[in-house]
Formats: C-alpha cells, structure tokens, sequence
C-alpha cells in the first residue's frame, strides 16, 4: 500500500497505517462496512485503506452518545470548554503532519492543508473563552414581584455532515461551539459523489455541502429532518463574485482574485466564480490576472512553490472538461442567436444602443471566449488549468457552480449595475467589492448592496476569519457557523417567569375572577 512508501512515513506519527479503522465510537477506533482506499489526487495511487462504519456501527455509537450526552450536558460549561481547550492542544501538537495528510488526501497546497487545521485549533480557543460567556438575559417583569429570564440549554446531540473540500475545518466550527454549549457530535464525511443513507435523529443537523449549485444532499437531508420538525443549519454552495470598481488598487485587487479564485484548485465554496470589472479597469485587471495565471505552478500539493494542486477525483477533472464543452455551446448558441436578429431587434433586445459599437457587439457574439486556460493537464493526476473565460453575465452557466480553477470574467458600466449582476445568482454566500470611496462601500453593505451572507470590501471572498458568523442567504442555506453568536444555534432557548411573591397578578391586566 502506499503508506509503505518514503513519502507515507509521517503517517505513523498520528497512528495511521495501510490499514485503518474508520469509526471512533465509545472510545475506540472500530468499522465494519466496506473498504475503500483513499487516493492521492495528485497520482490517484492509493495511501491507505480504511474500514468504513457499517449500519451497526452507526447505532452502536449513536447510543453511546445518547448516554453520553446525558452526562456531557450537565457537566459545567467552563469545563467542557477546559475539554475542548486540550483538544486544541493535541491538534497543535501534531499540526504539520495533520496538514501534511490534509493536503496528500484532499490536494491543497501545504500551506492550505496546515492553514485548515490551524483553523481547528483557533476554534478551540475561540470556544474556551465562549464556555464563559453563554448569556441569557434578564426581562423585567411587568407584574410585581416576579421575574423573567432567558435559559439556554444543550440540544443534546448534533449531527455534521462535512464535504470533503474541508474536512477538518468545518467539524471544527461546529464540534467545538456544539461541546462548549453541552452537546454531544456525530460527524459524517460525505463521500466525493454526496453519497449519504442515515437515519437522522440528532438535535440539531449541520451540512457543508459542495456538490455544484443544487446542494441536492443538503435539501435531502434538510427535508428528511423537517419531516420530524427538526432543525438543519445548511451551507450548501456559493457562486461568489468580487467587483472592482474604477477606483480601486488594481494591484490589491489582482492579487485578492488569483489567491480567491486558484486557491484549492476552485473547490472552495468561497472560491470567486465571477469576476465583475468596471469597463475603465476591465482590460487592465485582465492583462494583469492573465499574466499571474500563466505563471501559476501546478503540481504535486506537497512541493514548495506549488499554487494549484490538483481536483479531488479523476470524476471532478471530468467535470471540469464538461463544463468547459458547455460554456463553448452556450457561446455558439448565442452567436446564432444574434445572428438573426436585425439592427432594430438588436436594438430592442439590449435598449442600450452604446453597446452596438463594433467592439462590444463582437464581445456579446463570442459569449464564452477562454482567454487563458480552458483544458485539463494530461497525466496520472487530477490537474487542469486555471481558466479565465470572458462571458455574459446573462449566460446560463454563469448562474451555476462549476467546482473547479474557472473564473468568469464580465464587465459594466455603474455600481448598480455591478451590485444587480452579483445578486442575480441563486446563491448567496460570499461577495466582495474594490473600491476607495465611502459611498461605495456603505452602499455595499447597506440594504441595497450585496445579498450575500459574507459582505467584504478590499479582500478577497475566501479565507473567513473565525470570530465572525459564516454562512449564507438564498439558496446557500441561511445557517451561520463558527464566531459571533452562532452558538445559539446549537442549543435552545427557554424564556422563564418565576413569581416570587403571594399573588397570582395576570399579564396585560387580566382579571380572571
């Protein structure tokens, strides 16, 4: 097996062999469903084997953590945060060699892989210090001699289905805040392909799903869940854009996209999808991309210098050529269209004669014009090129996520033009805007900006940091993980009235006898 080889060596520093057990559950490493063998995206050779839990192990450990959550809830919450604080001490412990086996399995580079469990580890910190602070609040009463007040208490177990885009990260949002709050975590990494048959039957169920725009897993499991009036926290896709604006630092905003569109290979659900350019800036900003694009070095995730590892699966490299064939027929679909249209019905089609010049009516014949990129690296790896395609906003595939290096690169003409095209997508994860000018940027984040669950300005639309709540609006899902007051979502609450006194006084006056 490939843990046998040199390469593979570090393995044994976190308890992996060529042959591993692929359920912890009541304290000890077990499985007995079917084996498969993880694979290294960048040779697709195998690293390891891995029992898989069966039907058995999975009600074997959801009734060890029934029983546990007895017990897990009423210990105090400071303490399970002290808990939750050694966590992150043992993951710090080993954190390069997590990072290294992050990114051998997945295909991000090693800095994304040792970034990843980082992460992990400032959630456990971040959810130390939340142990201390899980408020209520205190009402007063309108009737004399009583008191209300708000409890929150543990849900008692939430179920994580996690992609495998971020398989460490996204546990670590929600173990961590679902602990400290006194719950107990079942996690479930989805296979590649959203594959996932369990009886659901958790407090609360979490899904970060990344399997293209339809979040088919995430509305299957969320309509399984609310069968039984339970509650789902989704973040099921983005299709992110970033606008740059005629006033922005066209050097800020060049680097922002390369690392917000190339970084882990376009398997991001943050990953910018579009790219929105003021016409003053258009070609500036894209010779500028163009030029970084083909300087990108793709390779083995591992090796320093490397900036675009590989897909996942030889099934996402797939993906990526399809979705490339389905650009190009949209592009000749739309040159047949406008093909037989006359000056007038050109003219009442677009009602914006200045976009008849010669120039932009032969941009708007192209529709999916590839100005760098567009094909898949031949080789035993899962390694395409990072792809900029100039295309209408309009163009159903735009509308779409394609999971993999592919930017989509528009152009216009005023700032409500640029807000209407980020808002005209079903998702509503991530967004973000280049500008300098105050009125640009409150506009942004006010109530006629971006719809967008993440609202950023001069930085890219990946890369959240962990104090503030992530999530997204529309069909993203609506659920918020990691900071700020996301940890209500992970336990539910009681408002109390206590009477303190010898009269039974009614609310709102009422005198009942």
């Amino acid at each position: 097996m490939g843990s046998a080889s040199k390469e593979y060596e570090f393995l044994s520093e976190i308890g992996l062999t060529s042959h591993n057990l692929g359920s912890y559950v009541g304290g000890k490493w077990q499985g007995n469903g079917p084996v498969v063998s993880t694979l290294n995206p960048a040779n697709n050779q195998p690293i390891a084997e891995v029992v898989e839990a069966s039907l058995d192990d999975y009600e074997t450990g959801m009734k060890a953590c029934e029983e546990a959550a007895k017990i897990w809830m009423q210990v105090p919450a400071p303490k399970r945060g002290d808990i939750v604080r050694q966590i992150g001490d043992a993951l710090r412990s080993k954190l390069d060699y997590l990072g290294r086996l992050l990114s051998l399995e997945m295909g991000k580079i090693l800095a994304e892989g040792i970034g990843e469990v980082q992460e992990v580890i400032d959630m456990c910190d971040f959810a130390v210090g939340l142990s201390r602070q899980l408020n209520g609040s205190v009402i007063p009463s309108e009737r004399p001699n009583h008191m209300m007040l708000e409890m929150w208490n543990p849900l008692g177990i939430v179920g994580v289905i996690t992609a495998f885009n971020f398989p460490c990260a996204v546990l670590g949002w929600n173990a961590c805040i679902a602990l400290v709050c006194g719950n107990c975590v079942v996690c479930v990494v989805v296979a590649t392909n959203g594959e996932v048959l369990l009886p659901f039957v958790f407090g609360l169920i979490v899904i970060m799903n990344t399997y293209g725009s339809t979040g088919k897993v995430g509305l299957m499991v969320q309509q399984t869940v609310s069968a039984r009036s339970g509650k789902t926290l989704l973040e099921l896709s983005g299709n992110n854009a970033i606008i740059v604006m005629d006033d922005a630092d066209i050097q800020l905003a060049a680097r922002s996209v390369l690392f917000a569109a190339v970084g882990t290979a376009g398997q991001r659900c943050t990953t910018c999808r579009r790219l929105l350019l003021h016409e003053s800036v258009y070609d500036k900003v894209l010779e500028q991309l163009i030029t970084s694009y083909k300087q990108v070095k793709i390779g083995d995730p591992l090796e320093k210098g490397t900036l675009l590892g590989p897909l996942h699966t030889p099934e996402s490299k797939k993906n990526f050529e399809k979705g490339i064939e389905v650009i190009k027929s949209q592009a000749s679909t739309t040159i047949v269209f406008y093909a037989l249209l006359s000056n007038q019905e050109l003219l009442k089609e677009f009602n914006k004669p200045s976009q008849l010049s010669t120039k932009n009516t032969l941009l708007l014949l192209q529709g999916g014009k590839i100005l760098t990129g567009g094909k898949a690296v031949e080789g035993e790896g899962n390694f395409v090129e990072p792809t900029i395609i100039e295309i209408s906003s309009d163009a159903a595939v735009v509308k779409e996520e394609l999971f993999a290096p592919v930017l989509y690169a528009l152009k216009f003409k005023s700032f409500e033009e640029a807000v209407a095209i980020n808002n005209s997508v079903p998702q509503g994860l991530s967004s973000s805007i280049f500008t300098r000018k105050p009125e640009n940027i409150f506009k942004w984040i006010g109530p006629m900006g971006s719809d967008c669950g993440i609202v950023n300005v001069n930085i890219p639309t990946n890369g959240a940091e962990i104090g503030g709540a992530f999530g997204g609006e529309k069909a993203t899902g609506g659920g918020r993980e990691a900071g700020s007051d996301s940890w209500k979502q992970y336990m539910r609450r009681s408002t109390c009235t206590i009477n303190y006194g010898n009269e039974l006084p009614l609310a709102q006056g009422i005198n009942f006898g």
